[in-house]
């Protein structure tokens, strides 16, 4: 099936909208990843990374069948290999629809946001993989840890900065010395919405064995973003394809963990070598 390209201008971001607090599955709207893919070289189908894009939902709440307010977190794990993303102010409106609405239990809740979320991102398409749900009820709380992400921090380094749209010319590798493994860190990405122009604030983590890679141009291309409008998902996938084609690693895994906006937060990580997820462990930042 033709998959026709909607514009995320037509989306609810940056428009008023209409709280509707019974359950409605049509209020997902649906962005194909393949025209922001095309702009950095890739094809879906052969695109050198792997991964999923991990949201934290915060605010989701249902009745149960007498009434009685439920709340309760949730964990949700889109595949990279899926045709498209959802839009993030949609989802939140998703979301709310359940407010008002009955259901019998957490896993009828659970298994409605799979079903419904996972058709979202196929749009139309053969499902090949569905989303992961998870939900956290409140007596779980308290087990939802508070982790800064490891590696070794880029921040410590005292640089000058310039650029502040993506400049992937700062990138360098020592290319002719023996390959290193590390991770390295970040607290300084910003990127900014897309449609509104709304600051999207992320800590990020690179690991990567190979050429080593200069530190100093990495931060200050990690800086570059600043004043760049794309989407979360977008702006991984454009570091992890100027990293991977600049600096020749052997191996490379990106991972990102933006600040929640809407009570949603999104964690896009991609890799270039099968691997299990990270945990979705939120940043104090979070």
């Amino acid at each position: 099936m033709n998959d026709p390209f909607r514009d995320p201008l037509n989306s609810p971001l940056g428009k008023p909208s209409a709280y509707i607090d019974q359950y409605d599955a049509s209020l997902l709207f649906p962005i194909p990843r393949a025209p922001k893919r095309a702009e950095i070289g890739v094809q879906s189908d052969t695109a050198p990374f792997f991964g999923a894009d991990m949201w934290t939902a915060f605010e989701l709440s249902w009745l149960n069948r007498k009434g009685k307010p439920q709340v309760a977190l949730a964990h949700i794990t889109v595949p990279a290999e899926s045709t498209h993303i959802v839009e993030s102010k949609s989802f939140k409106l998703y979301l709310n629809s359940f407010n008002n609405t009955p259901f019998t239990d957490a896993a009828e809740v659970q298994q409605r946001i799979r079903t419904d979320i996972s058709a979202a991102i196929w749009h139309g398409g053969l499902m090949r993989a569905s989303v992961g749900v998870r939900i956290l009820l409140p007596e779980m709380f308290d087990r939802e840890p508070v982790y800064e992400m490891d590696g070794l921090s880029l921040d410590r380094l005292d640089i000058e900065c310039k650029h502040y749209t993506p400049a992937p010319e700062l990138l360098t590798a020592a290319l002719d010395e023996l390959p290193v493994s590390e991770t390295l860190t970040s607290n300084l990405l910003k990127s900014n919405c897309l449609v509104t122009g709304q600051p999207d604030w992320a800590s990020v983590q690179i690991a990567y064995s190979g050429p080593q890679i200069e530190q100093e141009g990495l931060l200050q291309y990690l800086v570059s973003f600043r004043n760049h409008n794309e989407f979360h998902e977008q702006c991984v996938e454009r570091i992890f394809m100027d990293i991977w084609t600049r600096c020749q690693p052997v191996k490379l895994a990106v991972y990102a963990r933006y600040t929640r906006r809407g009570g949603l937060d999104i964690n896009p990580f991609r890799t270039s070598h099968p691997m299990a997820l990270p945990g979705n462990v939120r940043v104090a930042r979070q």
